[in-house]
């Protein structure tokens, strides 16, 4: 099945512009973390839309593309109205997982965001990974080239003490596409149970997320804060605290 996307055309690097909405900034007029995900993600997405390996062509198939993670580092932080321009490429896959990288420049050229972010193809019917292979790779010619320097694994560690934590109920709003919530609501909720002086702090420029288990639709799940080193980790659980849906990390 998905040997008839494999036919068309190929692209290693894809270069799209954008700008910053009213619903893109905070307090600041400052884009926001929320905002930055949101135009990585859309610039990945369309590339795979303009190689014909996108979600409407992976949903006839039976597959979807799913994340499992990000680490992002932002230099600086664009205001309302300007436009962006986002590089994103493929790069590092193997023979379940492939990572992609982006940088994000403002309308002066300067670099403003670094990101990666780690992907997997899964069968919608039966929620198994798909093996990637070389047709696949090769499909979207990835790079040697990352953004970061150290490798980038994906592999959080839970803390082992716990601040504070909030319980909440998976909302019809937070649904997309894949029938759990979205991966950019993990962010909302994450935020919820910052403590205040945190919350009303400047956003934290470095972030890294591990998603782990899907939310789906009114889970009840809770979001466990603390402190370490000076970063900020809250871990989403299960009710009863078995079950790991995501770790983030914000300093």
């Amino acid at each position: 099945m998905l040997d008839r996307l494999l036919e068309r055309g190929r692209k290693w690097q894809y270069t799209s512009k954008t700008k910053i909405d009213l619903e893109d900034v905070g307090y600041s007029n400052k884009i926001t973390n929320k905002a930055i995900l949101k135009i990585l993600e859309n610039a990945g997405a369309r590339q795979s839309e303009t190689i014909h390996f996108g979600l409407n062509d992976m949903e006839n198939v039976g597959f979807s593309w799913i994340l499992l993670g990000w680490k992002v580092k932002i230099l600086k932080r664009p205001i309302y109205n300007e436009e962006l321009t986002i590089n994103t490429w493929g790069r590092d896959s193997n023979r379940i997982f492939t990572y992609r990288d982006y940088e994000i420049y403002d309308e002066s050229g300067k670099l403003c965001a670094i990101a990666t972010s780690k992907w997997a193809i899964v069968d919608i019917n039966t929620g198994k990974l798909r093996e990637l292979t070389p047709e696949i790779i090769e499909k979207y010619q990835c790079e040697t080239k990352k953004v970061f320097e150290e490798d980038y694994t994906l592999k959080l560690k839970e803390p082992v003490t716990i601040i504070r934590k909030q319980e909440y109920k998976a909302q019809r709003r937070d649904i997309d596409i894949n029938k759990h919530i979205h991966n950019l609501y993990y962010l909302d909720y994450a935020y919820e149970v910052l403590p205040e002086e945190v919350y009303e702090a400047p956003e934290c420029n470095n972030i890294e997320i591990m998603y782990k288990k899907q939310i789906r639709l009114n889970d009840e799940f809770k979001c466990l804060y603390t402190k370490e080193e000076n970063q900020n980790i809250v871990t989403m659980k299960s009710e009863d605290e078995n079950t790991l849906h995501a770790i983030i990390k914000l300093y």
